[in-house]
C-alpha cells in the first residue's frame, strides 16, 4: 500500500499533522509513505518510520511548486492521497481514495480540522520521531534529567513574551525552594538572526544556561525536548514539538488563539494573557500566571 501525504510548510502545523500519520501507520501496517512538506518542516518527518520518500516544496511564483510536485508523484497509482493543504492536486492523481482538507479559517482546534479530513475521531495526538544518534547528541548536551527548557522565540515578534519575564520565571522555578529547585536551564530556538535576537536577552541574563539556539536539527531538538522536566515557550513550532514528545509543556498565548493552536499532548497546557482570547498583547501575561500554571502542571505530574 502506498500513501501520499501532503503536509504543511510551517513546523507547527506539520507537527500537528503527525498524529494522522501515526494513525495511518497503525491502521495500515503494510503501508509505505511519501510525504510532501515545506523545507523548514523537513525535520519533522525525517525520522518517520516507513518513510519511502520525502519531497520538499519550495514556494514559487504562480504556484509552480504544485506543478513540480505533480511531476514528482503523477506516475504512481496511489492507494490513498491525503492533502492537508486543500489543493486540487489529489484530484489530478490516480488514487483509490482521496482525503482533502477544507481550506479557510473556522472555529475549533487545528487538530480537529486535520482529523476531519480523514474522518478520524477522536483526533489523534501528534507524535515526534528521533533516532539513537539524536538521543546521544541530546544527552551529551543536556546530561541528567533535571532541565528547564525555554523557547523565547517565535515567527512573529508579537507572539514573544518579554525576555525579562522568561528570566524571572526561570530564576523562580530553579531557585532553592522553587518547583524545579536546582534544575539547569537551556534555551532553544531555530536558525536565523530573528531567533538569535529574541533569545539573546534571555541568554545574557542567564549566563549559566546552555545555548542551543540554531544548534540543533528538528529531530535533535525533539530528543532534547523529551528530556525536559518542563518546557515553557511562546506559541511556535518548537512548542508543538515539545508537546508531541510528551514533555511537560506550557505554551504562552496572547495575540493568537489558544482555542486553535494550544499545544496538544498528554502533559501540555496553554497559559493565556488576561484579555480577549486571541487578541491580547503578550505583555498582559504575568510572571505569576506562568508560575502558577507551571506549579499546577508539575503537581499533576507528581500525582501517582
Amino acid at each position: 500500500m502506498r500513501i501520499l501525504f501532503v503536509s504543511s510548510t510551517r513546523i507547527g502545523d506539520a507537527v500537528l499533522s503527525t498524529g494522522l500519520l501515526d494513525h495511518l501507520m497503525r491502521v495500515h501496517p503494510e503501508a509505505r509513505f511519501t510525504v510532501a512538506c515545506g523545507v523548514v518542516a523537513e525535520g519533522v518527518f525525517a525520522r518517520m518510520p516507513r518513510l519511502e520518500r520525502l519531497i520538499l516544496l519550495e514556494k514559487k511564483r504562480w504556484s509552480l511548486h504544485w506543478l513540480g510536485l505533480w511531476r514528482e508523484v503523477a506516475g504512481t497509482h496511489w492507494d490513498l492521497v491525503v492533502d492537508l493543504r486543500g489543493s486540487a492536486l489529489a484530484w489530478t492523481l490516480l488514487a483509490r481514495r482521496r482525503a482533502v482538507m477544507r481550506g479557510g479559517r473556522r472555529e475549533g482546534h487545528r487538530l480537529l480540522h486535520l482529523a476531519a479530513a480523514l474522518g478520524v475521531h477522536p483526533a489523534p495526538r501528534p507524535v515526534a520521531w528521533w533516532n539513537d544518534e539524536d538521543s546521544s547528541r541530546a544527552e551529551a548536551l543536556l546530561p541528567g534529567t533535571n532541565w528547564l527548557l525555554l523557547g523565547p522565540t517565535a515567527n512573529w515578534s508579537t507572539k514573544t513574551w518579554p525576555a525579562e519575564r522568561f528570566v524571572a520565571v526561570a530564576e523562580a522555578l530553579t531557585a532553592p525552594g522553587g518547583t524545579l529547585a536546582g534544575a539547569r536551564i537551556a534555551i532553544l530556538g531555530g536558525p536565523g538572526a530573528g531567533e538569535r535576537a529574541a533569545a539573546d536577552p534571555v541568554l545574557q541574563a542567564l549566563p549559566d544556561a546552555v545555548d542551543l539556539v540554531g544548534q540543533l536539527t528538528l529531530p535533535e531538538a525533539a530528543a532534547a525536548l523529551s528530556r525536559a522536566a518542563l518546557f515553557i515557550g511562546n506559541d511556535s513550532g518548537l512548542m508543538h514539538l515539545a508537546a508531541a514528545t510528551g514533555a511537560p509543556t506550557l505554551g504562552l498565548f496572547g495575540p493568537t488563539p489558544a482555542s486553535e493552536y494550544a499545544p496538544v499532548g498528554t502533559r501540555a497546557r496553554a497559559v493565556l494573557a488576561k484579555g480577549p482570547p486571541g487578541a491580547t498583547p503578550m505583555q498582559r501575561l504575568s510572571v505569576a500566571q506562568v508560575l502558577h500554571a507551571a506549579g499546577a502542571l508539575l503537581a499533576k505530574e507528581a500525582v501517582p
